[in-house]
């Protein structure tokens, strides 16, 4: 009797020491979330600050605020630095590839989770894979390739090898989605006459919907910060990418020190990616969960 007393008494007190330890652990979890959008909220705040600042106001108090607000620097970097052109060729491209990605990947996805075919799991795996191979290791490659097909220096050659590139995450992220709508929806199609195609147009990809807004923001961020493959495949200046322009302009200020314009660029390119996080950030978070819970 005694023994299990005291069998009871240790259990409660390692209850209660795990519960503590639970409680110290969610908060430093809480505690570095916090902090994390803390510094990333104060970065923005200072570089947009520092953007408005002359050159003077800027060396001489860094943490300081401008006496007067310098939008100049912004006409300035999108014109003198042509960051304005390289802006418009990353909308264009970025925009394109991301319909490319979701016009590809939305209908391969349904067919790969609603559709029964000899196999379905192996393809699936396939995709899956792709998502494993650095893009860094098929610069060659595709760099031939391209040079072949006479796509080298050209958007449109960009556009493909994104396109091609981004299809085993959004395939891979959109399966989950299909998987998620129920059936009863798509035999009620099927009863009325409808056939897979014209069931997967009216009816699964509307109910789809935060899916591929969920996919189509992550690959208009991902493609719009992009770099490395935008400077290996273009070489015409007036073809440049918003990223490229932005490391040309860093590489140009050891000679001019226009170091505010350099913040007007970082602020140029942070704003777009912010406003779709703002203006979409409910159907982002509604589609990760729908994705979570259910698929």
């Amino acid at each position: 009797m005694i023994l299990c007393r005291l069998e009871s008494a240790e259990w409660g007190f390692s209850m209660k020491n795990n519960n503590v330890a639970l409680f110290i652990f969610k908060w430093l979890a809480r505690l570095l979330v916090y902090a994390g959008c803390a510094f990333s909220l104060y970065s923005l705040v200072w570089i947009t600050l520092s953007s408005l600042k002359t050159n003077n106001e800027f060396f001489s108090n860094i943490w300081g605020l401008f006496k007067v607000p310098q939008f100049g620097n912004y006409l300035k970097v999108l014109k003198d630095y042509s960051l304005g052109l390289n802006f418009a060729n990353s909308l264009f491209v970025v925009i394109i590839a991301t319909v490319g990605i979701l016009a590809v990947s939305a209908p391969a996805a349904y067919v790969l989770a609603r559709i029964n075919f000899p196999f379905r799991g192996a393809m699936a795996n396939f995709f899956t894979f792709g998502m494993g191979v650095p893009y860094q290791l098929l610069l060659i490659p595709l760099f031939f390739l391209l040079y072949g097909l006479r796509l080298v220096d050209s958007r449109g050659g960009l556009i493909l090898v994104y396109i091609a590139l981004s299809l085993p995450f959004t395939i891979f992220l959109l399966v989950g989605f299909f998987k998620s709508l129920p059936r009863e929806m798509e035999e009620a199609a099927y009863i009325d006459g409808c056939g897979p195609m014209r069931a997967f147009w009216e009816i699964m990809l509307p109910l789809c919907q935060g899916g591929i807004i969920t996919a189509g923001i992550f690959n208009f961020i991902s493609l719009w910060n992009e770099f490395l493959l935008a400077f290996t495949f273009l070489t015409d200046e007036s073809k440049y990418t918003l990223s490229i322009g932005l490391y040309g302009l860093e590489g140009s200020m050891q000679y001019t020190g226009d170091w505010v314009c350099l913040f007007a660029g970082f602020a140029i390119v942070i704003i777009p990616t912010l406003v779709v996080y703002i203006l979409l950030s409910k159907q982002i978070i509604e589609g990760l969960t729908i994705g979570a819970v259910k698929g």
